[in-house]
């Protein structure tokens, strides 16, 4: 082969990566991040356009959780008031440096995003920090007096979803909703459930604002059940799972795969450890069995401390082989197909990069998760 044959080869290869490199960010900016944030915020608005689509659903998911975790658990229910003509701007300013959110361009941003901007009526409200961005934004927009919302996101569990009860426009107080979830209907039998926690599939329900406890919690059991499709089936079926071992273990997935496209190499570790008799020793368990952490003002403790991995509770996977006694959140549906359809690998180790980017090194030995630690 000649020197001038290999250069030009080399040149072309070279381009050929490049334009590869360049679609993959395009179909990136153009599908994927669209696609995301519609999955965990619900549709954009239908005037914006494709670019504004693009804009503020990347802004949305690079808020990560701070719009649906409330300010102040714990706060107090105050007034507050939308003059006429405020604008968006005005009223998110205002209602941070009043103290109900943390972030008013994190507000701004889903109003515009949603359309609610456009939607927001003047007058007199009760707003609480405890109230996350998501519910004040929906407080203050005109809905159909008819009809309720009740929005669930990927990753939740049964008291953030109780939390969200009283904005949504629905009667049910989340005693009484949390009490009825440990009491799945028919519909979930064929996964034999001992509480609807992991079955309240991620997704917004609209509903009539008299929907009692039995109806809401039969809706979204039938929404669960649309979902799981037969080739869903089938997947966790091939990895020697039943539905609700799958469930608890897309839970967990679902919680440490911050980066969502890393579900499937994420759940090909837990298989992997379940392959050969190893423990999950997964953190989200952890994080489920400590419970709600008033200082964090979260459901979630991050990070943990090595203390935590000693907590005795029967889902502390460090502790206990097998499974959780159920699942630990709400998988939406990326992470139960990442569940059903693993990548597959070698890897029986993973950590967070140190980078601080959300993502995850992999390793095959505990050596070499040892060596990934970050100095």
């Amino acid at each position: 082969m000649s020197s001038r044959f290999l250069k030009r080869y080399q040149l072309h290869f070279i381009l050929g990566v490049l334009v590869f490199a360049f679609f993959a960010c395009i179909f990136g900016f153009v599908y994927y991040i669209p696609a995301r944030a519609s999955l965990l915020y619900g549709p954009p608005a239908r005037h914006l356009s494709i670019s504004d689509r693009i804009e503020y659903s990347a802004r949305l998911l690079s808020y990560g959780g701070e719009l649906t975790t409330p300010l102040d658990m714990n706060g107090v229910t105050r007034p507050f008031r939308v003059d006429p003509g405020e604008t968006v701007a005005s009223i998110a300013g205002r209602l941070e440096s009043d103290g109900f959110i943390s972030s008013a361009g994190a507000f701004f941003d889903y109003a515009i995003y949603t359309g609610i901007d456009l939607t927001i009526q003047s007058g007199d409200f009760e707003l609480s920090p405890a109230q996350s961005i998501i519910d004040i934004a929906r407080s203050l927009q005109k809905f159909n007096p008819s009809d309720a919302v009740l929005t669930i996101l990927p990753g939740w569990r049964m008291e953030e979803i109780a939390a969200s009860l009283p904005t949504s426009g629905l009667t049910i107080l989340p005693e009484e909703f949390l009490s009825a979830a440990n009491d799945p209907p028919q519909v979930l039998a064929f996964a034999e459930p001992v509480t609807m926690e992991g079955f309240f599939f991620p997704d917004s329900y609209t509903l009539p604002r008299e929907t009692t406890i039995d109806q809401l919690l039969e809706a979204i059991a039938r929404n669960f059940a649309a979902k799981l499709t037969p080739d869903l089936q089938n997947g966790f079926t091939s990895q020697n799972l039943s539905i609700y071992q799958a469930v608890t273990l897309a839970s967990i997935v679902e919680r440490e795969a911050v980066k969502i496209e890393e579900a499937p190499l994420i759940a090909s570790v837990y298989l992997n450890r379940i392959a050969i008799g190893m423990k999950l020793d997964a953190d989200p368990t952890v994080q489920y069995a400590l419970g709600y952490q008033a200082d964090k003002i979260s459901w979630w403790k991050s990070p943990l401390a090595l203390t935590d991995l000693e907590i005795v509770s029967p889902y502390n996977t460090y502790l206990n082989p097998g499974f959780p006694p159920t699942p630990i959140s709400n998988p939406g549906i990326e992470a139960l197909t990442a569940v059903a359809f693993p990548q597959q690998s070698s890897y029986f180790y993973f950590r967070a990069a140190c980078d601080g980017s959300g993502y995850h090194v992999y390793a095959e030995t505990f050596e070499e998760q040892v060596a990934n630690g970050c100095q």
